[in-house]
């Protein structure tokens, strides 16, 4: 049996960083290794129907989430699919595209975790957790240059996006593997923190974590990228800080040791990863090049494990034949038995 397609979730809320995180992994990967999803595509409305029906794509009613776990079946079974596609710019949908899946699918969006279903079939599953007023600049800067949206406009949608937010969103971060925070170093608001933002990621022991220990020393409480044990929701974690100031030759050396776990990839120049959009330029990140180099880690390891890899049972697919006696279901799989003997 062929080895099956390696799947990361990130979620997170409406311009909480997924793209900039995705766009990196990609980089790091190499773009023909990689299949990308974005959930967003799965809106049952588009942006003139949401405002008619007065429902925010926030809410499951207003996606197929029964299609996006079945096409999550097949991504995982290693399968193609006919995915939707949103066009965000014109907020309308455009020709489908069908996505033939590759080594590593990053399936990206705001409800990857809703249902046990989709979650039973990712092998990584990271959540993006800014805090909710630097996710309102990053939101109320993007859309009112790349989305054409009226500032208005923006504070308008996102108030009428808080309750869906705290109902649907939110409560995902409870799936999670490991969670990202950026944030603005402590007495620095979004406005002024220049990109200079700090990074922690809690690393839940849902999953195999990568042993960094030995890159810190315990007594150094200065240091710009530290490693320590806390606990998340009353569970213990261990806790990677990476400072926004973090001088260039630590980040460096910590990019180093982690590219050292990675052989088998080329490695990629420090200024080709890590990188995001500010109004007038692209910028680079080291905490967010480090958050990515964690995480493409993960995926090569699972990756690694090869044909020993398990599959999720077909549940998306079976579940909706629940109306199909199981005596006819057997006699199907008989009939076709016998038909593949006879050729």
């Amino acid at each position: 049996m062929a080895q099956r397609p390696i799947l990361l979730a990130i979620v997170g809320d409406s311009a909480a960083g997924k793209s900039t995180l995705t766009a990196g992994l990609v980089k790091l990967l190499g773009r023909e290794r990689v299949t990308h999803v974005c959930t967003d595509d799965y809106h049952k409305y588009d942006r003139r129907e949401r405002a008619q029906f007065n429902i925010t794509p926030l809410n499951p009613e207003c996606n197929y989430m029964d299609i996006l776990e079945l096409h999550l079946e097949r991504l995982h079974y290693g399968q193609p699919i006919l995915k939707p596609v949103y066009d965000h710019t014109t907020g309308t949908f455009v020709r489908p595209q069908y996505i033939q899946p590759t080594q590593f699918v990053i399936v990206e969006g705001l409800l990857g975790f809703h249902t046990p279903v989709m979650r039973q079939f990712y092998d990584v599953k990271l959540y993006l957790d800014p805090p909710e007023d630097l996710r309102r600049f990053w939101k109320t800067r993007r859309d009112t240059t790349k989305r054409g949206y009226t500032l208005e406009q923006v504070e308008s949608e996102l108030a009428r996006r808080e309750s869906d937010s705290r109902t649907f969103i939110w409560p995902q971060r409870e799936f999670a593997d490991i969670i990202v925070r950026f944030q603005p170093p402590r007495g620095t608001t979004p406005e002024t923190a220049n990109g200079h933002l700090d990074a922690r990621l809690v690393l839940r022991p849902t999953i195999p974590h990568p042993d960094l220990s030995y890159l810190f020393d315990d007594s150094d409480k200065a240091a710009s990228v530290r490693l320590s044990l806390g606990r998340d929701c009353g569970r213990p974690v261990d806790i990677l800080e990476v400072d926004g100031s973090v001088p260039a030759d630590e980040a460096a050396k910590l990019e180093g040791k982690i590219w050292q776990h990675m052989s088998e990839l080329q490695p990629v120049k420090a200024d080709e990863f890590g990188l995001y959009q500010d109004p007038a330029e692209i910028r680079h990140s080291d905490p967010l090049a480090l958050t990515q180099l964690f995480v493409t880690y993960h995926l090569l390891r699972k990756y690694s494990e090869g044909r020993k890899m398990l599959f999720a049972p077909p549940v998306a697919a079976l579940s909706r034949m629940r109306s199909v006696p199981t005596s006819v279901l057997g006699q199907e799989s008989e009939e076709a038995e016998v038909g593949r003997s006879a050729k």
